[in-house]
């Protein structure tokens, strides 16, 4: 079974060599998940908390990328299932504000930016590298029976603005609030692959696809068995009672009576008890069609409830 967190070490190997495509990713991870923590003096620091190695390591080579250092620490969640989480911790330094500035995640008064401005995600790529980010902050994904994916952000304009974002790409995503945060959604497999391929996760879908494909042809298989069962049923139950109606006539003594070709079919039948109505037609000399076959084996099956 495809996890989010297999998502996330796909989307975490991507390396887009653009400047504008990592200042959109980055500016996704800050808005999924970043918090701003504002001190006295006009002083400020950023933090940047991720429950996933993979989103972690991504944020730090952006950073990292883009002059700015972080120092990261993990803890563990107090909720039942103690799961890990990541903390990136950036220091309000001049730098620091000017690339957060540039990314759209702070504004020059450090401010924190409810969505960056246009210009983050102007073209294709920098929107595909916007969304590959917010999955990596707060996305997640279930492909089971009921698929389902889901990009989390602060608040419910902030989920329509991330659904615009996928829209222009052709992915068509629902919006939706909950208690504490809002999120934008998607529940087919249409459009959940298309966000996925948009995003740069090509191996999650062609693994999709491959075990689809593999369903269907298990399906197939399991209803082309089902079929043949259910022939050999009908087979079985009608060569029985040809059977059983060709030794009445027999007993009764009145098989011998009957003309050459209703003879011929009883004595096909009885020789060969397992055969379909298509090896008995070959059978017969000469070969007959299969419903012709049907017919003298109906007309033997009457005669016999006739002596009733």
């Amino acid at each position: 079974m495809i996890t989010s967190e297999d998502v996330r070490e796909e989307l975490g190997r991507i390396a887009p060599e653009r400047a504008c495509d990592r200042r959109a990713e980055l500016s996704a991870l800050f808005h999924s998940a970043g918090v701003l923590h504002l001190r006295g003096g006009g002083e400020w620091a950023l933090h940047l908390d991720v429950g996933s190695g993979a989103a972690a390591r991504r944020a730090l080579v952006l950073l990292r990328e883009s002059g700015v250092t972080s120092g990261i620490r993990t803890y563990r969640r107090r909720a039942f299932d103690r799961a890990t989480r990541y903390q990136l911790h950036i220091e309000g330094e001049p730098h620091a504000l000017e690339v957060l500035a540039a990314a759209g995640v702070v504004d020059r008064r450090h401010a924190p930016l409810e969505r960056p401005p246009r210009r983050v995600v102007a073209r294709a790529c920098c929107r595909a590298a916007y969304l590959r980010g917010a999955f990596l902050g707060g996305g997640s994904v279930s492909l089971g029976r009921s698929p389902h994916l889901e990009l989390r952000t602060s608040t419910l304009a902030a989920s329509v603005w991330l659904a615009r974002v996928a829209a222009e790409e052709g992915s068509q995503l629902a919006t939706a609030e909950r208690s504490g945060h809002a999120l934008a959604y998607a529940k087919s497999w249409d459009a959940i692959e298309s966000l996925l391929v948009t995003m740069g996760a090509t191996e999650t879908v062609l693994a999709l696809e491959e075990r689809a494909v593999v369903a269907q042809t298990r399906a197939q298989a399991n209803r082309l068995a089902n079929a043949d069962h259910a022939n050999l049923v009908r087979t079985s139950s009608s060569a029985r009672a040809q059977l059983q109606a060709v030794a009445r006539l027999r007993a009764d003594g009145s098989l011998e009576a009957l003309s050459g070709d209703l003879r011929e079919a009883a004595e096909l039948r009885t020789r060969h008890p397992s055969d379909s109505l298509r090896e008995l037609a070959a059978r017969t000399d000469p070969p007959v069609t299969k419903a012709a076959v049907h017919r003298r084996l109906r007309r033997l099956e009457e005669l016999a409830e006739s002596l009733r």
